[in-house]
């Protein structure tokens, strides 16, 4: 039975044909339109989830593999995290830091993984202009921004490691020059500033993601959620509500949004984890100058529960972070409050400013904060990519990208730690949302202190 609000680790799926939340982004955005799954229909590879792993799987395999394989998403296009999310296209996933990366597999990994994340950025860039996918890019660059000036010199060791080591063009920017050139807060005492990453609409994104899939000769399903998987002789055979679908390869694409009990291939094998987020009316002239704010601003903070925020083509500001523990509480006023606050105390200019859209979303966490593009079987038939940890956009698209190369049984692939072994299983996994709890209430005292 679904609750009100999706909850992976209680329902047993998102629901059938669910409307968009009423997001920022789903404003004036008509559901991206195709039958739901009908009758006895045979792929050769299916794929759940129609957000940007599955999508960008699909075309992948279409266009670059001769493969046409068929997607089958629960409710609309972008509907999960691919729609919900803040729109920052970033360099990197998961919670490592290239420093623990480099101490964990070496100097050479950490090089490749790197590369990787860097190319990334690249794939969603490419897939935009060949799709003229109209999301609205910002460019501008993203600031890390530390909050306390404890975190200053940490930001200064990651700038020198990751040009020294990686050639990155990132700079450290400086408490005066934060306030001369971006924002005024309190809470900034200089900065790493990323100039390659960019800001899009994430929901147009994954609904040009769709088309092109379309086009490659992807067949595509909405409305289709898959509420068995069971084998049938070398195939798999998925029953959604008014179909089924009989395939040779799977690929689970449903990160954060996959339930509790699902395939034995991911199931106690990620944490659900809510991140919600707030936008507010659009700021006055008097109220951009006060706070400081540029065009195209995106940025997060370095605390223990971070932050991020970024100014919006039409001058709104959008604020995220943390939301409710249980899928049944994240629409409670009490963390859109919670998030204005926290918006209000990074910029007090904005004191008296009102949240107009607030939502919430499921982000994918694995135990070892690193997330898997991985084969699950000796056979070589089923497939998934999860465990993004919240920064997911463009490592999201990358991973479609490789799981299209894995599933098509390309083997020219780099030799990156995340390809390599499946994700952890969850110990004590009935417990994970008591240990988040204790984790939420040491983070907040950490971060006060």
């Amino acid at each position: 039975m679904l609750s009100s609000f999706y909850d992976p680790l209680l329902d047993s799926n998102p629901g059938t044909g669910l409307p968009y939340p009423e997001s920022y982004w789903a404003q004036g955005i008509s559901p991206w339109s195709a039958p739901a799954l009908s009758g006895e229909q045979q792929t050769e590879v299916a794929i759940i989830g129609g957000g940007y792993t599955g999508l960008s799987c699909a075309w992948h395999l279409a266009s670059q593999h001769g493969i046409q394989p068929t997607v089958l998403e629960a409710n609309q296009i972008g509907w999960g995290c691919s729609g919900r999310n803040g729109g920052f296209v970033l360099n990197g996933t998961g919670r490592l830091s290239f420093s623990q990366i480099e101490s964990k597999w070496g100097e050479q990994t950490a090089q490749a993984v790197y590369a990787e994340y860097r190319q990334a950025i690249d794939t969603v860039s490419a897939l935009i202009e060949v799709g003229s996918i109209p999301c609205e890019p910002v460019y501008g660059g993203y600031l890390k921004i530390a909050h306390n000036r404890q975190s200053v010199d940490q930001l200064k060791q990651q700038a020198t490691l990751m040009r020294d080591k990686f050639g990155d063009p990132l700079r450290f920017i400086s408490a005066h020059e934060l306030g001369q050139n971006f924002l005024h807060s309190p809470q900034a005492h200089g900065a790493l500033h990323y100039p390659y990453s960019f800001g899009l609409h994430p929901l147009k994104l994954a609904q040009g993601y769709a088309n092109m899939a379309r086009q490659a000769g992807a067949s595509i399903h909405p409305q289709s959620p898959v509420i068995q998987v069971r084998p049938e002789g070398s195939k798999i055979r998925l029953l959604t509500p008014s179909g089924s679908l009989l395939a040779n390869k799977l690929v689970i694409a449903s990160n954060g949004y996959t339930p509790n009990q699902f395939h034995s291939a991911v199931d106690k094998r990620h944490f659900p984890v809510l991140s919600s987020i707030i936008v507010t009316s659009p700021l006055s002239a008097a109220q951009l100058e006060a706070s400081g704010l540029k065009s195209g601003l995106m940025a997060m903070d370095t605390r223990t529960l971070k932050y991020y925020y970024r100014l919006m083509p039409d001058n709104r500001l959008l604020f995220g972070g943390r939301g409710a523990i249980r899928g049944k509480d994240a629409n409670h006023p009490v963390y859109k409050k919670r998030l204005l606050k926290a918006l209000i105390q990074t910029l007090p200019a904005l004191d008296g400013i009102q949240a107009e859209y607030f939502w919430s979303g499921w982000v994918s966490v694995s135990l070892d904060d690193y997330p898997r593009i991985c084969q699950a079987d000796d056979e070589g038939r089923v497939f998934y990519a999860m465990g993004y940890c919240g920064s997911g956009v463009s490592f999201a698209s990358q991973a479609g990208k490789r799981l299209a190369q894995r599933v098509a049984g390309d083997l020219n692939l780099p030799a990156l730690p995340f390809m390599q072994s499946p994700l952890p299983t969850f110990p004590m996994a009935q417990f994970r949302r008591l240990g988040l709890w204790a984790f939420y209430h040491w983070g907040r005292l950490k971060d006060a202190l």
